[in-house]
């Protein structure tokens, strides 16, 4: 036991780093999302993706009777933050061995997020935040906070590391 805690130690380090700074990425990255929704056309001010994917991710589920819009914004937050997070963790696993500034390794990964979830799994589920159903205003706003996420992911887990 003691050598399989050996080998995945120096993952672990960066691994809670990565998960700490995904999270708090995801604070600059929300408030600005929120700030400049408010600047998008009115026909474009409808909800931000990660609400637009929890409502039909309950209407698919066929509970949308039974949670109302405070829930569906507590869920909305707490879904954001969670994966916000989880691909926090990624960043540490696959961006560790690179020897970038953090804030392009960040940024890079901030990028691929992006593309991966709104040009990949988000038009295979089907999701009406899929980049090609949407403006190319709030395409902009969304890749713009998937920057500023990666870039604050990449220098907060930098910092982290060598406090942790």
């Amino acid at each position: 036991m003691d050598r399989l805690d050996d080998s995945l130690a120096p993952m672990v380090v960066p691994l809670q780093a990565g998960t700490v700074a995904g999270f708090v990425a995801t604070v600059p990255m929300t408030a600005f999302m929120l700030i400049m929704h408010q600047l998008l056309p009115g026909s474009q001010q409808y909800e931000l993706p990660p609400e637009e994917i929890v409502e039909e991710i309950i209407e698919r589920a066929e509970v949308r009777g039974s949670v109302g819009k405070p829930q569906i914004l507590g869920i909305s937050l707490a879904a954001h933050f969670s994966y916000g997070s989880g691909m926090g963790s990624l960043y540490s696993i696959l961006m560790q061995k690179l020897k970038w500034p953090p804030i392009l390794k960040g940024s890079l990964f901030g990028l691929g997020i992006w593309m991966l979830s709104y040009l990949g799994w988000l038009p295979l589920g089907r999701f009406s935040a899929a980049a090609p159903k949407e403006s190319a205003r709030r395409n902009l706003l969304m890749i713009i906070a998937h920057l500023i996420w990666g870039a604050t992911t990449g220098i907060v887990a930098d910092q982290l590391e060598l406090y942790i």
